[in-house]
């Protein structure tokens, strides 16, 4: 590290690959932290976990007793073993009890992406509610016509406030939080819709995982998907960084150039007409002689052969978009994780083994910041993979029942997991600056040193 320090100082290495050095070298050290304790409330399984987007400090829970509890991570309430041991309690928490809360399990519980002010709960009383984080009440209610599995909204939306719903109904549903209606709803699915995304790419790309095993991409804008992965679909290896493309553009496109020019010099040859009156024959791919060929040809996803295509043999269980928004990771309950080229929609056939994933819930993601490693429940551990190798490098035995979610926190660095064992541990960076700087002090010392 202090190499890293010394070669920023001579600016051999620029700020952001410093930047990414140290992060990556932080979460390679990653292990349940001993001097950070989250004090549960909740009296059932954790299944959903999120840290806000603005701050990077207000800890959102939601549990399976109908209960959600917000932390504050970066002020603890108080302290323990000396002042070793930062205690985080909850700062308020809805549950049965409250005149409005959920009547049973909460299975998803998301901020709202702008500010903290408020957060949103989908449940499996068939209710979506969005929440005053100031007065703890509810100023939303949805009412939905199955069990709510996950809740979703963009992070990079200006012109909607849509929450997207998965429910054990076949089709998703977008709840405008501007309006307090149902903007509308998106049919393909078979069965119900386990779970939902949105890209980071663009406001106007929602991505969701059935039970049937599909997953599909919708434009909100339109009727119908324009995509759905298909397992069978592959290509090798990782896609290439922009500006190496993007040179490898400039090439093909003098080429084109080049033999376009060559061409006007050559004589043009008369063209024959043919009966419908045109100088060149029509192709039949591109032939469009009714209304609904015409719609199929823009939404892919409509044609009865590609909307039958799987991406996993079981059910979608978890859906994870990287920051850079090229990439998807997916899980399912045939136990294998993928890895999709969201370009192109082929699976990369990234190796992640086979792996133990829970069936009968969906489960949460998390991607590092660099979108270098994955962290996936695995049961009763978090397993971390490296993203384009598939290769496992951590693993993160704390609980003592299954995990069911986890968030990444890219402020800090550290990660949060939560289970069916009620309890939210929070896994920290093994060694600090501090600690680096008394081995360094160590190494100088000679002989004569006091």
């Amino acid at each position: 590290m202090w190499k890293d320090i010394g070669d920023r100082e001579m600016g051999k290495i620029r700020p952001n690959s410093f930047s990414s050095r140290i992060k990556s070298n932080r979460i390679s050290n990653l292990q349940l932290s001993n001097n950070k304790d989250i004090v549960s409330p909740h009296r059932g399984s954790i299944n959903s976990l999120q840290v806000d987007l603005t701050e990077g400090r207000y800890l959102l829970s939601g549990a399976s007793d109908a209960s959600a509890a917000v932390f504050d991570i970066q002020r603890a309430t108080n302290y323990e073993g000396d002042g070793l041991i930062a205690k985080h309690k909850c700062l308020f928490s809805v549950d049965k009890q409250h005149q409005k809360g959920h009547k049973y399990a909460i299975s998803s519980a998301i901020w709202y992406p702008v500010d903290t002010g408020l957060f949103v709960t989908g449940s499996y009383d068939h209710h979506i509610k969005v929440w005053d984080t100031n007065t703890t009440q509810v100023v939303m209610n949805f009412k939905m016509p199955g069990k709510v599995y996950r809740t979703a909204m963009s992070t990079v939306a200006t012109s909607h406030m849509l929450i997207a719903a998965g429910t054990e109904d076949v089709q998703v549903r977008l709840c405008d939080i501007s309006s307090g209606a149902f903007a509308h709803t998106l049919s393909g699915h078979r069965d119900g819709v386990m779970t939902v995304e949105w890209s980071t790419s663009s406001e106007w790309v929602l991505i969701t995982g059935g039970c049937d095993g599909a997953i599909r991409f919708w434009d909100i804008r339109r009727a119908g998907c324009f995509l759905v992965l298909d397992q069978s679909q592959s290509q090798l290896g990782q896609r290439p960084p922009v500006l190496a493309r993007s040179a490898a553009n400039k090439v093909s496109v003098s080429k084109s150039l080049s033999a376009g020019q060559n061409l006007l010099v050559k004589s043009r040859v008369p063209q024959k007409k043919y009966a419908n009156g045109h100088g060149m024959k029509q192709s039949t791919i591109g032939r469009m002689p009714s209304k609904g060929s015409a719609r199929q040809r823009l939404h892919p996803g409509m044609l009865s052969i590609q909307d039958r295509a799987t991406a996993h043999y079981g059910a979608v269980t978890g859906l994870k978009v990287t920051d850079d928004g090229m990439y998807l990771l997916s899980a399912g309950s045939d136990s294998r994780i993928k890895l999709w080229d969201l370009e192109s929609g082929y699976n990369t056939l990234v190796n992640f083994g086979k792996v133990r994933l829970q069936a009968s819930k969906a489960i949460q993601l998390a991607v590092s910041q660099d979108s270098a490693q994955v962290f996936v429940p695995c049961m009763a551990v978090v397993k971390a993979f490296d993203i384009w190798s598939g290769k496992m490098s951590l693993t993160f035995r704390g609980h003592y029942e299954s995990v069911n979610c986890c968030w990444f926190s890219s402020q800090d660095q550290e990660l949060y997991t939560g289970g069916n064992d009620r309890q939210i541990l929070v896994w920290s960076p093994s060694k600090t600056i501090t600690d680096d700087t008394n081995e360094r002090q160590a190494k100088d010392e000679d002989s004569w040193s006091d």
